[in-house]
């Protein structure tokens, strides 16, 4: 029978830390095989220093280089928290959070990964700001056209711009200079 998490989660409860590590590694490794072998599509991985679930709440908390692996999404993140709560379908990442998804890279303090919705929510560090990098594909359809190029740029003649011109009072007349006062001397 192919692991499952969420039966896993509604069965019992599980703890995981350094001081039960030896005792719980051998289950960890045989749920860690089945939920290899048998990975369905929507499989999402979770790794961390320790991980606590609770099959009454739904949640699992893990802590301490916490890595997610989302396949079937193209998602990896990584953190210092993170805490998923199945039942709202929601996973809220803390702590140096680093995203990346199919090339684009989202950084933040805080993150909310909506799974349901497949939306992502950041929120930096007091004083800061979140990086995002996003790659752009351009489709034949969406690309702009080039510009075109002269053949004879000598063909091509300066525009003429009006000179600008004082106002003056309405009626006034205008008179050409006169020579003998704007001469040099």
């Amino acid at each position: 029978m192919p692991f499952n998490l969420s039966s896993f989660l509604q069965s019992s409860a599980l703890r995981l830390s350094g001081s039960l590590l030896p005792l719980t590694l051998p289950l960890v490794l045989l749920a860690a095989t089945r939920l290899v072998q048998a990975a369905p599509a929507q499989t999402m991985q979770l790794r961390a220093n320790v991980t606590e679930a609770n099959s009454k709440t739904g949640v699992v908390v893990a802590r301490g280089n916490v890595l997610i692996t989302y396949a079937a999404r193209q998602i990896e993140a990584t953190a210092a928290q993170a805490i998923y709560y199945s039942k709202e379908g929601k996973i809220i990442l803390s702590g140096n959070v680093n995203i990346l998804q199919e090339g684009n890279r989202l950084k933040g303090e805080t993150v909310t990964y909506l799974v349901n919705e497949g939306r992502f929510v950041a929120l930096p560090q007091e004083n800061s700001q979140v990086e995002a990098t996003y790659i752009i594909k351009d489709t034949p359809e969406s690309a702009p056209a080039p510009a075109p190029i002269p053949t004879n740029p000598a063909i091509v003649k300066p525009l003429k711009m009006p000179f600008p011109v004082a106002p003056r009072p309405e009626g006034a007349v205008l008179q050409p200079p006169n020579p003998d006062t704007t001469a040099p001397r």
